[in-house]
């Protein structure tokens, strides 16, 4: 085994009462690849600043091998006094050591930066003071690597990175000599670069040589160890306090030191650092949206004269997750826009459905005000309480849900770290009631533990999901459908999620002459074949007919809703409260089947529609 060129011992470091390392380590040789993991305010990227150089520890010893080079991805970083990003990457060579007096060492080096900045999506000319948070990231990640050092050090690497700049990245870290040390969300990423993995819980760091592939396995089982002895120990205490009660009267010289241990057992009982608990993500739930969710019918758009959209359509009904990828650029936002109606197409139809209840998870927080306390933030500005499924809670015990503590309710969101701003967002838009969430970019981060609670919420959603993402490992555990941008404003929808949608890609439908069985083939969604050249009369009537019923029933229910919106309608009339409630499952019964009859209907006549065009 080679010496390590970075070595980390006994590092300790409090802030506030609280410590947050309590004896953490870290050694890194050459050609290591180590995944840093843990819970958000666990100290990973304070213990990854310390070993960068940047944060002395109160106690413990850094050893950096002399002449090694050693750089460091922030996930905040400065570009401020550099003209241009070229110079901000070049810049870069001289903090790790390297001259710039031999004229082709130079020369190459900026062959390098300008590489990676145009891998990156970025040309060099651009002027910091113009770039986005995402382009200051992807500069700093060509900074990062552009001298090839001998450790690397990155937080959140990932961060704002399409899917062809992620794997382009795992590419890059895999063909390095550099040794490697990464914080990332990135399941995918994690479990195809990290040979280690050092797992950073209450202060302390535990290794396992290992790459992230067995970390949680391994995990567990730790956990349930200490579960296993905590228990023990509350064993022990108890039958202690028993000897306490009964014979400590008759033997009380002898038995002091016995007594001893007890308050010493009591007391590591107290303060025992006990496993962070889970974030609790419960989302208030609105009325079941109609059937039909959206519909699009050969929706386009364009803008400048490129097209984004082009002749797209779908349909998307209660219950699905759809996924929606592509690089930065495609025309994600757009295209989610579209079928959200946010944006009115430049052809097509998009029709949406009935009693919609859209919440947006925001995770790049724009609608967070920096200067408001956490408290405000969750109860809007005013009192204590949040509403939350239509119930009152205070919002301290909410914050709990979230894992943030009582004192923080007063705590200015512009100090809370990534993390736990990425809670605040999903606590505030779990608070109000939905049937349709439009999640994008929400795995942004979050540690892997509340990214796996919500992927259980998602789950168990009973509405539908619209979700914008790039993480592989993400899509794979939630989406039923992917949509992705092929070329010239093209989309094309595939059943599965984004492993799904690759194997599709690479794998063409065989002719059917041969193939036995039909593979599945990249559609927009699988619509009933035509048995005839035409419809029957009854379908068409009804097809003529099916909306203007459905526009009635919509204000039926809209009219018994607002009776029932009465707060005083139960204790005055509890015969016409119980009527109205009948007459409005009834009326929604009806037109969940309105809308389904439209649906098959519609999707026939298309279906035609196509065939007639086939020659």
């Amino acid at each position: 085994m080679p010496p390590p060129l970075l070595l980390l011992q006994d590092i300790r470091l409090t802030f506030g009462a609280a410590p947050l390392l309590a004896g953490a380590e870290l050694a890194v040789a050459a050609g290591d690849r180590v995944c840093l993991v843990g819970r958000n305010g666990s100290g990973k990227s304070t213990l990854l600043r310390i070993a960068a150089g940047l944060i002395e520890p109160d106690a413990g010893r850094r050893f950096a091998e002399p002449g090694a080079t050693i750089r460091y991805l922030p996930q905040e970083p400065d570009m401020s006094g550099f003209a241009t990003a070229l110079a901000y990457v070049e810049a870069g060579f001289a903090e790790a050591g390297f001259a710039e007096a031999e004229t082709g060492e130079a020369a190459a080096g900026r062959h390098r930066a300008l590489y990676l900045l145009k891998e990156l999506g970025l040309s060099g000319a651009e002027d910091p003071a113009s770039l986005s948070g995402g382009e200051m990231r992807r500069a700093a990640l060509a900074r990062a690597l552009a001298p090839s050092p001998d450790i690397l050090l990155l937080d959140e690497p990932t961060n704002h990175l399409d899917l062809p700049g992620i794997e382009w990245l795992e590419r890059e870290l895999s063909g390095i000599r550099s040794g490697v040390v990464l914080i990332s969300h990135d399941r995918r990423l994690l479990e195809r670069i990290s040979r280690t993995t050092i797992w950073l819980d209450r202060g302390i760091t535990r290794t396992l040589d290992e790459g992230f592939s067995a970390f949680e396995p391994w995990r567990d089982t730790i956990l349930e160890q200490e579960e296993t002895e905590q228990h023990k120990l509350g064993r022990r205490i108890a039958m202690e306090e028993d000897w306490l009660r009964y014979g400590v009267t008759a033997r009380r010289t002898r038995n002091q030191r016995r007594l001893a241990d007890l308050f010493a057992l009591r007391r590591k009982k107290k303060e025992r650092n006990t496993a962070q608990g889970m974030v609790r993500l419960e989302a208030a739930q609105a009325d079941l949206s109609g059937r039909l969710v959206a519909a699009a019918d050969c929706v386009a758009k364009s803008y400048g004269g490129r097209p984004i959209v082009r002749d797209f359509s779908t349909r998307i009904l209660r219950g699905d997750r759809v996924g929606i990828v592509g690089p930065n650029g495609a025309g994600k936002t757009t295209l989610l826009n579209l079928l959200t109606g946010a944006l009115a197409p430049d052809a097509g139809l998009v029709r949406l459905g009935t009693n919609l209840a859209l919440v947006t998870l925001d995770q790049r927080r724009e609608s967070l005000d920096p200067a408001q306390s956490l408290g405000e933030a969750l109860t809007g500005g005013s009192g204590d309480t949040v509403t939350v499924g239509g119930q009152s809670r205070h919002v301290v015990g909410y914050m709990k849900d979230f894992l943030f503590r009582p004192e923080q309710a007063r705590t200015p969101v512009g100090v809370l770290s990534g993390g736990e701003r990425a809670r605040l967002t999903l606590a505030r838009a779990f608070a109000r009631p939905s049937n349709l969430l439009v999640l994008d970019e929400p795995t942004n981060d979050l540690d892997l533990e509340t990214l796996d609670l919500l992927q259980e919420r998602l789950a168990e959603y009973p509405g539908t999901v619209l979700l914008v993402s790039h993480d592989r490992d993400f899509l794979d555990r939630v989406v039923i459908s992917t949509i992705a941008p092929e070329i010239n404003g093209r989309w094309i929808e595939y059943a599965g999620g984004y492993t799904d949608m690759l194997a599709q890609r690479r794998t063409p439908p065989a002719p059917p002459a041969i193939a036995k069985q039909p593979r599945r083939a990249p559609v927009t969604r699988a619509r009933p074949a035509a048995r005839s050249r035409r419809m029957s009369f009854n379908d068409r009537h009804a097809l003529e007919r099916l909306p203007a019923r459905i526009a009635a029933l919509q204000a039926e229910i809209a009219g018994l809703n607002a009776v029932l919106a009465d707060p005083a309608l139960y204790a005055s009339d509890p015969r016409r409260f119980g009527a109205t409630t009948e007459a409005l499952a009834a009326a929604r019964d009806q037109l969940n089947a309105a809308e389904e009859r439209w649906l098959t209907l519609e999707m026939q006549r298309e279906a035609i529609d196509d065939a007639d065009r086939t020659p």
